[in-house]
């Protein structure tokens, strides 16, 4: 049968008229003889309002057989509604349904983390995973406009690599035929070469972490936004940054009104970040942190108190720049002026979100990138085409690497990254 359905979050165009949406039943109650249908499609929420008196009595008796994520069709006049979130509802008509199901398992009644995460097929259906998923695809059109309006190229690095510059102790490790090989911890290395044929690339993809970490902020499989630059300096690197950060938060606000305020997130601290950036060296914040009761010396790397600590003294995200070379990777290019820090930074969300960028000027003389090779003990075999790039035409260049899901964990105001991707890989959970 051929059905022309319109999308609830369409019905606006169609006020006053009649329209035939295909949805499921997200709950339902009754007045005496009117039956308030809770329905969903995807797109959005609406209600259904079936009043026994307006109707035939197989809609009234089939609208009192439905369950708990039914599937059907509803047709129905579409009505403005100034007390209903979206704004509108629906005078149902008639009701088709396909498929009555029973002893739905995620009921209105609270439920444990635990069982929430072994139904996360079902979970994502409900209203807050849908509000959480809705800004993920918001923030990923963002993050595409933001570059293709910027003349970057989209390149796909290989998921599956030889080896790690960085160590494989982090890494998962599979065969490839006869060879070793790992997944991917990074694409920055080959976004690098990409930038080096292209001038401005960025790659999107999923990363793997082997780390056997179990806080809030980390997963074992995530998304990475990497941009590489050529002839981009650290100080445009930061300027870069700053006006990316702030076209996502802002993109977010302008078309996510709805699913921020299913959420309950505050927007007024959101509506604040727009750059500039406050920024503090290495140096300032070891200092501020001492000052401050925390028991740090200069050298050691930033846990996540530190970056919490540090991050509330600002109402936008801040940089610290200048961290010591010897805890950074190979790659960062020393300050000229003060070769013990790099010219890199962190970018520290507010709120207790931890940093959700990390980005350098990458080191371009061919000779000292051969002493780091020696210095890290890396294998000049399987990296030989990366110092290969130090050695053709080598320009100054920079990037950085963006995590999606804290990025989405911070503008949605999550507690826990796992509600950030729709089936997250943690420790202890490769299900479903």
């Amino acid at each position: 049968m051929n059905r022309n359905l319109c999308m609830i979050g369409d019905v606006n165009k169609h006020i006053n008229e009649s329209v035939t949406i295909g949805c499921w039943l997200h709950n339902i109650r009754s007045s005496g003889k009117i039956r308030f249908l809770q329905l969903r499609d995807g797109s959005g929420f609406i209600q259904g309002v079936v009043v026994k008196s307006e109707v035939p009595e197989q809609v009234w008796e089939d609208a009192g057989k439905l369950t708990q994520e039914s599937s059907l069709y509803v047709t129905g006049t579409v009505r403005e509604d100034t007390r209903s979130k979206g704004g509108f509802e629906l005078t149902v008509t008639g009701v088709e349904i396909i498929q009555v199901t029973s002893d739905y398992p995620i009921t209105p009644k609270e439920h444990g983390v635990d069982f929430l995460m072994d139904h996360r097929h079902l979970w994502i259906r409900s209203p807050r995973q849908r509000a959480i998923l809705v800004i993920r695809a918001q923030i990923i059109r963002a993050i595409q406009q933001f570059f293709d309006e910027r003349s970057f190229h989209l390149v796909d690095p290989p998921i599956l690599t030889p080896s790690s510059c960085e160590g494989t102790t982090n890494l998962f490790h599979t065969k490839y035929f006869d060879e070793d090989a790992y997944l991917t911890q990074s694409g920055q290395l080959y976004m690098e070469a990409a930038a080096m044929a292209l001038g401005r690339v960025y790659s999107f993809g999923p990363t793997f972490r082997a780390e056997k970490s179990k806080t809030r902020r980390h997963l074992i499989e995530f998304w990475m936004i990497e941009p590489e630059m050529a002839f981009v300096t650290h100080e445009e690197n930061l300027q870069v940054q700053e006006q990316f950060v702030s076209h996502i938060v802002q993109s977010v606000l302008q078309n996510c009104r709805q699913e921020l305020e299913t959420l309950e997130r505050d927007t007024t601290k959101l509506e604040q970040v727009v750059g500039p950036f406050p920024r503090i060296t290495y140096d300032e914040a070891v200092k501020f942190l001492q000052e401050n009761g925390h028991e740090f010396e200069w050298g050691e790397d930033f846990g996540a108190p530190h970056e919490t600590a540090i991050a509330e003294k600002y109402e936008k995200p801040v940089f610290i720049t200048h961290y010591p070379t010897e805890i950074k990777a190979f790659y960062m290019k020393p300050d000229p002026n003060r070769p013990e820090v790099v010219l890199c930074a962190d970018m520290i969300a507010p709120e207790g979100y931890g940093e959700i960028i990390g980005g350098s000027q990458r080191i371009d003389d061919p000779e000292l990138m051969e002493e780091r090779f020696q210095q890290h003990e890396l294998s000049k075999e399987a990296y030989q085409w990366y110092l290969d790039l130090r050695k053709y035409g080598s320009v100054p260049h920079s990037g950085f690497g963006l995590g999606l899901e804290r990025t989405v964990a911070w503008i949605c105001g999550l507690d826990h990254v796992r509600e950030t991707i729709p089936f997250p890989r943690l420790l202890y959970r490769l299900y479903p």
